[in-house]
């Protein structure tokens, strides 16, 4: 099934990082962490879909998606950073296997965030945010999507960790095994990961290493 959406707002988050507000059609749901495929409604864009995962909760009003693009290069996320309020977007049903499944640790990569806003703001809104934390590695401080959010929901909670920004005011270095042991207290816990493919592998590896199960590890398959 496709819906055409228009876009009601575009606000910026980071240089190259953008939530779009759009329309939401009818009798449309879907659980926090999931995505659907979306293209742009213009002639020789109506059929390059691309998932992304919905930032919005389920019951606004309205959708949102909040997508980094990649202005080195043309493409669809070139293309979206190019749109105004009253553009088109074209969704379709959802999907996704990330959700939501119990306290635990949250692993994030750059973009590979956004499944986990929702999850967050929804915990947040319904008051169980508590024994959940955020591990969310970006190359630098200005990459960091949500910032000030993310530090108003989790607090102490979450843990910025930066890779390639000499001047930060975060963790430096990477969330590897010595990150891990030290960060951790409890492997039996869930795990939620989503990133570039590389390192959703290397952190699946590493937490069974460590001990998690790897039915607690919940990441996109």
């Amino acid at each position: 099934m496709e819906y055409t959406i228009k876009i009601k707002s575009i606000v910026p988050r980071t240089h190259d990082v953008r939530s779009y507000r759009c329309e939401k059609p009818g009798n449309y749901h879907f659980i926090p962490g999931q995505a659907t495929e979306v293209s742009i409604n213009k002639p020789g864009w109506e059929d390059e879909k691309r998932p992304f995962t919905f930032t919005s909760l389920n019951d606004d009003d309205d959708l949102e998606f909040t997508i980094k693009s990649y202005l080195d290069h043309p493409g669809v996320t070139n293309e979206l950073y190019r749109l105004k309020e009253g553009d088109e977007l074209i969704v379709r049903d959802v999907w996704g296997a990330i959700e939501y499944k119990g306290p635990g640790y949250f692993i994030a990569g750059g973009a590979g965030i956004t499944p986990f806003i929702a999850i967050l703001r929804q915990l947040h809104k319904e008051g169980k945010i508590d024994n959940n934390k955020l591990f969310f590695s970006n190359k630098t401080d200005k990459d960091i999507i949500l910032e000030r959010e993310l530090d108003s929901i989790l607090g102490t909670n979450l843990i910025n960790v930066v890779t390639k920004d000499p001047g930060t005011k975060h963790f430096a270095g990477y969330i590897n095994e010595a990150f891990l042991k030290e960060h951790v207290e409890d492997f039996s816990r869930k795990f939620y990961l989503c990133g570039p493919a590389p390192m959703v592998e290397t952190m699946q590896a590493l937490l069974h290493g460590l001990g998690a199960s790897p039915d607690a590890v919940v990441f996109e398959k």
